[in-house]
């Protein structure tokens, strides 16, 4: 399905560079939209928005370099956005920790990566919603997806830090979508369950990834993709009245 209103709107995407993040923001600029690919990693993010738009898109795609975790980054963007648009229509709190994760017992965690993933992955979408926040305001009717995580339901071991910082992603946009909805800001969390893509990871075996398939409604892996027509329904105007809710996306592994 195609939602033509998101061919005027301006949408930043975080962690855009590669994987999950880059599909958001492909099918993004496939709809139209102008998509603001948010990376850390500078060289691998202008790459990636320059790909987006050799490929003859109806949309434009622009790279942005950013640290998340850090306020005067997210202030940095923020300026930048406010002289090139004015406004901001949709947010994709993407970027996070994860596929470089060692699975270890939590009480292995050291304090310095529990520490920097919390900084990424739940301090972050809130520094930088909170800086882009007058540019959503300026917007008629902005949304904004939290990316959380079904390891949160599942009681995912190996990996503590990363299961509270999505279960604090999803109690922030419950939160978040009361403070900002006397704007006709909409918030929502987007819960994928296991998705692969084309970064390597360590946070799944193979005897774990069997199990899960096993358990699953439907008996086949997740892409990418199956992620982004959610993504594309929660920031158009087909879901002005969905907001507060964490939407689980995986193959009936869980239920929430």
């Amino acid at each position: 399905m195609s939602y033509t209103d998101l061919a005027s709107k301006v949408i930043v995407v975080t962690g855009a560079a590669q994987g999950i993040g880059l599909a958001y923001a492909r099918r993004l600029v496939d709809e139209g939209a102008t998509v603001v690919l948010a990376d850390r990693a500078t060289d691998s993010v202008e790459k990636a928005a320059a790909a987006l738009n050799e490929n003859g898109n109806q949309g434009k795609a622009i790279a942005h370099a950013i640290d998340v975790a850090s306020a005067n980054s997210c202030a940095e963007l923020a300026e930048s956005l406010t002289k090139e648009f004015g406004r901001v229509d949709g947010l994709v709190n993407n970027a996070a920790i994860f596929s470089t994760i060692t699975m270890k017992p939590f009480w292995e965690i050291s304090t310095d990566e529990w520490d920097r993933l919390m900084e990424v992955n739940l301090k972050g979408p809130w520094l930088l919603t909170t800086a882009l926040l007058p540019l959503l305001r300026a917007s008629a009717g902005a949304s904004i997806i939290n990316i959380g995580s079904d390891a949160v339901a599942m009681g995912r071991q190996g990996y503590l830090h990363y299961v509270a910082s999505k279960g604090g992603v999803a109690g922030m946009t419950f939160s978040m979508s009361h403070e900002l909805g006397e704007f006709g800001i909409r918030v929502n969390t987007l819960s994928p369950g296991p998705v692969y893509t084309e970064v390597s990871r360590d946070t799944v075996s193979a005897p774990q990834k069997e199990a899960m398939m096993a358990r699953q409604a439907l008996h086949r892996t997740a892409g990418p993709d199956d992620m982004t027509s959610l993504a594309a329904f929660l920031l158009s105007d087909e879901s002005s009245y969905i907001t507060g809710q964490t939407i689980s996306v995986n193959g009936g592994l869980v239920h929430r």
